[in-house]
């Protein structure tokens, strides 16, 4: 059983910073892509950040310069560190993993993986 599981969010100031984490549990697995999404009240999921396997990432424009993503291999953890917070960064934000995983029964079963969300909230 696979599970995505964030912690870090809470209410900021604006210009303030936060750092989200995201753990990705269950054996055998092996993790392609990690990211994070963004969803404010009213609007679609949207893109924050992805991070390969190898490093290589990816931002949204709205994020540059503010937002760092980075990622631990050997703890299948992804971070989010977000500095320069504005209000209209506020949002529930999930992580996203492309991960497959490996049982004796199916071998190898591939999937994408959500978290269950962290609200974030920069507001004075």
């Amino acid at each position: 059983q696979v599970q995505l599981v964030e912690s870090g969010g809470g209410l900021v100031q604006p210009g303030g910073s936060l750092r989200l984490s995201c753990a990705a549990s269950g054996s055998h697995l092996s993790i392609n892509a990690m990211g994070w999404y963004r969803q404010a009240p009213g609007k679609q999921r949207e893109l924050v950040a992805v991070i390969s396997s190898g490093g290589t990432t990816n931002y949204a424009d709205s994020v540059k310069g503010r937002f760092t993503i980075s990622r631990d291999n050997a703890k299948n953890t992804v971070y989010l560190q977000m500095n320069s917070l504005k209000p209209e960064d506020t949002a529930v934000y999930y992580c996203n993993a492309d991960l497959a995983q490996y049982s004796s029964m199916t071998g190898w079963m591939g999937g994408d993986y959500w978290g269950q969300g962290t609200q974030v909230t920069v507001s004075s």
